[in-house]
């Protein structure tokens, strides 16, 4: 590729990163930064020319950020997204990685199908599979009846409304995010690598971690990032399965953004979100490159 192709593709690029990324954060930082008024829009803008001089006044009110940092209620909104985020994280990590397993070593002309049913659910609304979720955790629905039939229940369980659901929906809206970057990195893994462990003798346990895993290691940082970013920020699961008892930033944000009508506070609310949110892609993004370089 020529020097001119890899600028245009780069500035392509960019300007998507720029459009999609950087001026929504941008618009919302600045939204962060004003005062709520009763307008449309309800906030105050940042210029204000009202003094009469050549220059307008700068009117930046940090007020919204100060009470992020003392409501213990925006607190525990921030570090229940985050457990609940991890935790679907995790889940779906233990599940995508030996169903991304399967399907790297089933039959070449099995793999198109299994991938499809992967993403089959992306298929529907997920507003509508949630909806099925519902009806699955309640205390009259497939899953408590079949806990009761095998008796390992006596009573149904309150699943419904608890954040064992929240997790639950989040790792089923999230999990082929979690299983198509695995794949991808398994399939390119080649056999004679783990024949040659064997060879040596080492057990199938011990040839898929110490082959399999560290290979692998790519798809499952690609895989966990895009699983927990988008868990963390989520509004939909938590309102639906968790009911009005769970905290999470996405839906406190939800409530301050069109309940209160308080902009200002819900765009402070998304800034440090996404500054919470950079310290673990970096982190994850540096180990990747350092096992990628054999540190």
């Amino acid at each position: 590729m020529t020097a001119r192709g890899r600028a245009l593709l780069i500035a392509v690029g960019g300007t998507w990163l720029a459009a999609a990324v950087l001026a929504p954060f941008l618009i919302a930082a600045k939204i962060s930064v004003s005062s709520v008024v009763l307008a449309q829009p309800p906030y105050a803008p940042l210029l204000d020319w009202s003094a009469g001089g050549r220059l307008p006044a700068l009117r930046l009110n940090w007020a919204n950020y100060a009470l992020l940092f003392s409501d213990v209620l925006y607190l525990d909104a921030y570090l229940s997204s985050l457990r609940l985020a991890a935790s679907a994280t995790l889940i779906a990590l233990l599940i995508g990685l030996p169903l991304a397993h399967a399907m790297a070593r089933a039959p070449e002309p099995w793999r198109p199908a299994l991938l499809v049913l992967v993403i089959l659910p992306f298929w529907s609304s997920s507003l509508i599979r949630v909806y099925a979720w519902i009806g699955v955790l309640r205390a009259d629905g497939p899953l408590n009846a079949a806990l009761m039939a095998v008796g390992i229940v006596d009573a149904p369980l309150p699943i419904l409304n608890t954040d064992i659901a929240v997790v639950s929906g989040l790792v089923y809206s999230y999990l082929p995010f979690m299983v198509l970057p695995l794949y991808a990195s398994l399939a390119r893994i080649d056999p004679a690598l783990l024949e040659a462990a064997a060879d040596l003798g080492a057990r199938p346990w011990r040839g898929f971690v110490r082959v399999t895993l560290p290979l692998a290691l790519p798809g499952v940082l690609a895989g966990s990032l895009l699983v927990f970013i988008p868990a963390v920020g989520e509004f939909v699961v938590p309102d639906l399965l968790g009911g009005s008892d769970t905290l999470m930033i996405g839906k406190v944000m939800w409530t301050e953004f069109f309940g209160n009508r308080d902009w200002p506070l819900a765009g402070a609310a998304s800034v440090v979100l996404v500054v919470l949110l950079i310290g673990p892609i970096v982190a994850l993004e540096r180990l990747g490159i350092e096992r990628a370089e054999g540190r």
